[in-house]
């Protein structure tokens, strides 16, 4: 067991969190992005926290989601995500490894399951 080791992004708390915000309003408004694997397991953990989040519903649930997000992709996690993934546990996205066609660059394309 590797003790301490944990998922990174570059930079310091202040643009770690700024990327995380903007890769998860990424993936709500537009449901799909294409981006690095690594980026992708974070953002994907994320946005499955806010889905799940939002599925509870009420005001504090939306106090805590506008917090990280926009009032747009608060909407859409609300009205949109929350009623169509009512019945479902977990799982909401997906990782689809998707290579770079030169280099091999390990790019995945993280989407939300329908």
């Amino acid at each position: 067991m590797r003790h301490r080791n944990k998922r990174h992004l570059r930079g310091d708390k202040d643009r770690r969190r700024s990327e995380l915000r903007a890769l998860a309003t990424s993936v709500i408004l537009y449901e799909r992005i294409a981006t690095t694997k690594a980026r992708a397991k974070i953002t994907k953990s994320a946005v499955e926290k806010m889905i799940t989040r939002g599925k509870k519903g009420g005001l504090p649930a939306i106090r805590i989601l506008r917090a990280d997000l926009p009032l747009n992709a608060v909407k859409k996690v609300m009205e949109v995500y929350a009623p169509r993934y009512q019945s479902r546990p977990g799982g909401y996205t997906r990782m689809i490894h998707a290579g770079r066609y030169k280099d091999g660059t390990a790019k995945v394309l993280l989407e939300f399951v329908k």
